[in-house]
């Protein structure tokens, strides 16, 4: 009499396995795996693994080793594997796999060919054809070559980019170019600051919107410090980015390198467009890339130091890898140069005249006085940056990181299914 009723729960177990297995391996978000490093005030910390979803929840923790640092994480094209470096004392490189549920986890004797050949995804810089694809996205290799364990009090060395002047050609007596938006709803043009007015004569450069429709002019205001004029331009890698030396066929016709140049200057993605400049702020600052939006018709400065703009094609939003300076390390009143990788939707969003924000952004927990910090050198930046027309910065919709820590990231990987790339990839070594 009993054997039916357990038979029937032996069933009902089997489809409840099966279900929870079939849910498992059908995962239909993207998902981000990270390389972070979260820098402790005393000993020795170590990078692992972590796996968040798009839309920024932490799904798991991957690896906890004390061994090394882990770095590099990629994921395989279906998205099942993910590859890691392991980097050890005496330069000793190991080459590790785990899946995303964080099981499966093993040495391997070499790097997949996939492994070894994948590129840095393509992304906006300053820098010219040769760069190394890493020299800009990756603050936390300019801490080392690879991620080998230092001391946490230790400053990193300052960002390295091309300077302004590298894209200022006789400003003196001509404006910058004017660059013009690619679905024709209007362009960018320079006026001539009033004298006495604003940074260096040769920089005055007042930005204006024109619209194509009505003619309307808008002042939108000068870019920060010491800018660039020639907006950024998206860089592939090897494999996937066409040489911009010759022309190409772009449905049937002939395009010119010119017109090629100037489509590289934008990111046009849905409601998402935008194209970037970059600024140099000073030598404690260093860098930092301004947004101007077409939609707000305003410019958005991504971070205080340094981001770098990673597209995600398909998608009405972009990734950077933000770089922060002068983050206090959690527990301790020492500073290190940090690096974050953050998402931003196409409503780029802004906190303006929040100290907390404020802080936050450069990584203090609280009103604790910190040198560089204090609410008197708020309230002096923020009047800066009105008189400037600047008072506000951009707020990402998620920064894969915890709350209020001095993290760096070594290399970073989303997994987008369905989508074309599938695989986005930062990686921290050279390519």
């Amino acid at each position: 009499m009993k054997r039916p009723v357990a038979q029937s729960m032996l069933r009902t177990l089997v489809f409840v396995g099966v279900f929870v297995s079939t849910a498992t391996v059908s995962r239909g978000d993207s998902e981000i795996v990270i390389a972070i490093r979260y820098l402790q005030p005393k000993g020795t910390s170590h990078s692992h693994l972590y796996l968040y979803r798009e839309d920024g929840k932490l799904l798991r923790q991957l690896t906890n080793d004390k061994s090394g640092q882990d770095s590099d994480p990629i994921f395989a094209s279906d998205g099942e594997t993910i590859v890691f470096t392991r980097e050890k004392p005496n330069d000793t490189r190991e080459f590790w796999s785990i899946d995303p549920r964080g099981t499966k986890l093993k040495k391997v004797d070499a790097a997949p060919d996939w492994y070894s050949a994948a590129k840095s995804s393509p992304y906006f810089t300053s820098g010219g054809e040769e760069e190394a694809p890493s020299s800009s996205p990756t603050p936390a290799q300019e801490e080392s070559a690879s991620p080998a364990a230092t001391d946490e009090s230790a400053e990193q060395p300052e960002h390295s980019s091309v300077t302004a002047l590298d894209a200022v050609t006789d400003a003196t007596d001509h404006p910058p170019e004017i660059i013009k938006a690619p679905d024709g709803s209007g362009e960018i043009f320079w006026r001539k600051g009033k004298e006495d007015e604003g940074p260096e004569e040769v920089m005055n450069w007042v930005m204006w919107f024109r619209d194509s429709k009505s003619g309307q002019e808008t002042q939108i205001g000068r870019l920060l410090g010491f800018p660039s004029f020639q907006p950024l331009h998206i860089r592939g890698n090897k494999d996937q980015q066409r040489s911009r030396r010759e022309p190409s066929d772009v449905d049937g016709q002939r395009e010119s390198v010119g017109e090629r140049e100037r489509a590289n200057q934008f990111l046009f993605e849905g409601q998402l467009r935008l194209t970037f400049f970059s600024c140099h702020l000073d030598s404690t600052n260093g860098d930092t890339v301004e947004a101007f939006d077409f939609n707000k018709r305003k410019l958005i400065q991504l971070s205080p130091n340094y981001a770098t703009p990673v597209p995600l094609p398909g998608e009405p939003a972009f990734l950077t890898l933000t770089e922060n300076r002068y983050v206090t390390i959690p527990g301790s009143t020492k500073t290190a140069n940090c690096s974050y990788i953050e998402r931003w939707a196409a409503n780029l969003k802004e906190s303006c005249d929040n100290y907390g924000a404020y802080l936050r952004f450069h990584g203090v927990s609280s009103d604790e006085v910190v040198e560089g910090f204090t609410r008197e050198e708020y309230e002096k930046q923020l009047r800066e940056n009105k008189e400037k027309g600047h008072e506000c910065y951009g707020q990402p919709e998620v920064r894969y990181a915890r709350k209020e820590s001095a993290a760096i990231c070594y290399g970073a990987s989303m997994y987008r299914p369905g989508k074309t790339p599938a695989v986005i990839t930062i990686r921290n070594g050279a390519d």
